[in-house]
């Protein structure tokens, strides 16, 4: 991340100004809520990859700080669904908005800054880029269904799995790029190959997510651990498992995931299973695979300060689990 805050620091300061500006409403609790949200930490990705993106396809203008403010927008307010879904105590280290103003606050605020992002979209007036958010914002929704149906299924492919990634987290970081890319009147090569770049390096960003829920204290990881799989959540570390456990095993997680209430002895059981069967090893494996993808991408572009910082953000995000 080093690199990249050295190109954008001041940028991504003036998104913190814009995020806050654009809260802006006659209705004191949206901005409470939105502001508590913001002021909880992130390293800032999606913003510093609309901001790097638009730097290394040339563009020199003002429109950047606005539309990376509106990505963060957008997210933040999944931020806000997701938690009220997954019945989220914490995030970032700290409680939820759900856990302090409850779930009807969280989501109707998750819906201002979700229609704010349009508006704000429109104001810019860029047919294209109002094309790319919107269409991610779309994605992410398909996402959130797929993977609610897709809760606790046992048979859930590899495959499939990364469908629901793409989906619910990795569009938006390719937006993010895309978008960058068009402010800078990227030709349609170079474009394509930043969107990509985003796709990947947000697949990968979930998989290491995914090891974290079974490996991080929730101090690392700001969120509670095990709460994927106490929501029957089925991610790449346990897929891995249950293509390879004993019918027994499987059946004795079948039960756990099953289950409305969880305790300390069987999360422990499902840990050993997935540390047995390198389940954890595995997804990391994935992820850099995706990474190295997502930097081969890149070759397109010319050595440059705004390319390295973008090689190191990928990077970073297989290396944030240490």
């Amino acid at each position: 991340m080093e690199a990249a805050l050295a190109l954008i620091g001041e940028d991504l300061k003036n998104v913190e100004l814009q995020f806050k500006k654009d809260l802006q409403s006659d209705v004191p609790l949206i901005r409470k809520v939105g502001e508590y949200v913001l002021s909880s930490g992130g390293k800032r990705i999606r913003p510093a990859l609309l901001l790097l993106s638009a730097k290394l396809c040339g563009y020199r203008g003002d429109r950047h700080v606005p539309l990376a403010s509106v990505i963060e927008f957008i997210h933040t307010a999944t931020l806000l669904h997701d938690d009220v879904v997954d019945n989220a105590n914490l995030r970032r280290g700290i409680a939820s908005a759900n856990t302090l103003w409850g779930n009807e606050a969280s989501v109707l605020v998750g819906d201002f800054l979700f229609s704010k992002s349009f508006s704000l979209m429109v104001a810019d007036g860029d047919l294209q880029v109002l094309k790319v958010l919107s269409a991610a914002t779309t994605i992410i929704a398909e996402g959130e269904v797929l993977q609610l149906i897709s809760t606790s299924d046992m048979d859930l492919t590899e495959e499939r799995y990364i469908e629901v990634v793409k989906c619910k987290t990795a569009i938006l970081l390719s937006a993010a790029c895309q978008a960058g890319a068009i402010l800078g009147r990227a030709e349609p090569a170079r474009e394509a190959a930043l969107r990509d770049f985003g796709l990947s390096l947000g697949i990968a960003f979930q998989l290491m997510d995914d090891t974290l829920d079974y490996v991080a204290s929730e101090e690392q990881f700001g969120k509670s651990i095990g709460h994927d799989l106490e929501e029957g959540k089925i991610t790449l570390p346990l897929i891995h498992t249950l293509q390879r456990c004993t019918p027994a095993e499987r059946e004795s997680i079948g039960e756990i995931v099953d289950k409305e209430l969880l305790d300390k002895s069987d999360f422990q059981t499902v840990f050993e299973l997935v540390n047995r069967y390198g389940g954890i090893d595995y997804t990391i494996a994935r992820a850099r695979d995706y990474i190295a993808e997502a930097k081969a991408l890149l070759g397109v572009f010319d050595a440059s300060p705004d390319k390295v910082a973008l090689l190191g953000l990928a990077d970073y995000v297989v290396t944030r689990v240490k």
